[in-house]
């Protein structure tokens, strides 16, 4: 929740700048809806953090963004980014563990 609010409220613009998503020559980050600006970010994520995968939605950020250099990113835009994607995509996994053990559990016990 940390990184996703220094995002959305600071750091939009030193990472938009840093990063120039081609959407942003279209509306400028203040006109955009939440599920595009979230949209941008998780594209970001993408091809900083997996910059050789052509494959799905990855491959589809990877392509947007090859003006983008993955080695050269500030850590000040990584860390941030990390944050929030990391963070969403543990939790899923979580929860769908979480699911799993309570099925597994509600199962032996009825037996």
């Amino acid at each position: 929740m940390i990184s996703a609010l220094y995002l959305f409220v600071f750091g939009h613009s030193s990472v938009n700048a840093e990063l120039k998503h081609p959407y942003l020559n279209v509306l400028p980050w203040q006109r955009l809806s939440l599920g595009n600006r979230t949209g941008i970010l998780l594209d970001y994520f993408f091809r900083v953090f997996f910059p050789n995968t052509r494959w799905s939605l990855i491959g589809h950020a990877n392509q947007q963004l090859t003006h983008v250099n993955p080695s050269l990113v500030s850590l000040k835009t990584k860390a941030p980014l990390l944050g929030l994607w990391g963070g969403c995509f543990v939790g899923i996994i979580a929860m769908v563990l979480l699911w799993v053990l309570i099925l597994i559990v509600q199962n032996g016990t009825t037996a």
